[in-house]
């Protein structure tokens, strides 16, 4: 554990882990709504069936990062493509910025997509999110093809390769 962090790989294999994916994703709907298209709204009443299909794609990865308390302090995400894997949902909350959280949360995800034999990851930031474009630059991640969203924003798509 660096900076007094750790990251799990969550699976839905383990019953202990959907409950904390669930802790992370509000943490980070609450604090930085303006990062994600759902809204806490969207999910804060949510049940455990709406909660575990939603963690359940056996073939994602899902990457928390934990504080010696146990709290999630941030978390990203994969999803498999057809050459092309997916960051999704990524997020370091407040106490834990500024520590290499991001960095360490993208490299896993960056090694998963790799094992899965991806040639490249994409992901979409939302307008306005610098912080999340200045990580995503330190990491290597070039401007991509951007499509316009349904309600006219376009979002900012960025891409890494993974392979030479």
């Amino acid at each position: 554990m660096s900076g007094g962090f750790a990251l799990r790989v969550l699976t839905p294999a383990d019953p202990a882990d959907w409950p904390l994916w669930r802790d992370a994703r509000l943490a980070a709907l609450a604090d930085a709504p303006y990062a994600f298209k759902a809204r806490l709204a969207d999910w804060s009443t949510g049940g455990e069936e709406q909660w575990r299909a939603r963690f359940a794609r056996a073939d994602a990865v899902h990457v928390v990062a934990v504080a010696a308390d146990g709290r999630p302090v941030g978390l990203a995400g994969g999803v498999p493509g057809d050459g092309v894997s997916e960051l999704r949902s990524v997020w370091v909350g407040p106490r834990a910025r500024g520590q290499g959280v991001g960095d360490r949360l993208l490299a896993a995800v960056e090694a998963w997509a790799r094992l899965q034999g991806s040639a490249a990851l994409r992901l979409a930031v939302l307008p306005g999110n610098t912080a999340a474009v200045a990580l995503y630059r330190r990491h290597g991640y070039v401007e991509a093809d951007a499509p316009e969203g349904p309600d006219g924003a376009a979002e900012r798509v960025m891409a890494k390769r993974l392979t030479g």
